[in-house]
């Protein structure tokens, strides 16, 4: 029998947050997100989310937090899991993808900055243009590649062989892709 977990990876500002609790709320799923869970540990540090991941490129033990939280999230049914990780550390879940063109999510972060206080943790300068939130999402994946390369031997984690569902989210608003996930994990679920 299948584990009744969806993890929902995604490049920044995809939408991976609110999929996660679209897809949750829908199917009455509890939720885990790794992005929480690193934004939480950042904040009792002292450190924004992106001196985190710098503090986390230097010391792997931070990375490992994280993904001890993540493996014990993937053993309980009934999850959506938000991570980027969740494939990797629980597959044999649903897993899904979400892509989104940098420049289209700066534009979606700088947004959410303007009502989610948290974004605005998220930098050291704050979110400034659009130009800032793009370099600041380069910044970090480059960061994320590093380490998941070093760390877990992972070249792409983009790459579409690791996923049973990848969406392009500029294609679709977001009712749409929580539909498409709901009904790709119920054709999952009965195959």
């Amino acid at each position: 029998m299948k584990p009744k977990v969806i993890t929902i990876a995604g490049s920044l500002g995809s939408g991976k947050s609110s999929t996660a609790s679209g897809v949750a709320g829908a199917i009455g799923y509890d939720r885990f997100s790794a992005g929480d869970f690193q934004r939480a540990t950042a904040s009792t540090l002292g450190l924004t989310y992106d001196e985190y991941q710098k503090v986390a490129e230097q010391d792997p033990k931070y990375d490992r937090m994280a993904d001890d939280a993540l493996i014990a999230a993937g053993k309980i049914d009934n999850r959506v899991i938000d991570a980027r990780l969740g494939y990797h550390f629980i597959p044999d879940s649903y897993k899904v993808f979400l892509f989104l063109e940098p420049a289209i999510a700066a534009t979606r972060i700088a947004k959410d900055a303007e009502v989610n206080p948290a974004r605005l943790k998220e930098s050291v300068d704050g979110i400034t243009s659009i130009e800032s939130v793009v370099a600041s999402i380069e910044e970090r994946l480059a960061s994320e590649k590093r380490r998941y390369h070093e760390h877990y031997g992972i070249k792409d984690l983009y790459d579409p062989k690791y996923f049973d569902l990848y969406i392009d989210t500029s294609k679709h608003p977001l009712h749409e892709v929580v539909g498409m996930v709901l009904n790709g994990y119920r054709t999952w679920l009965e195959s």
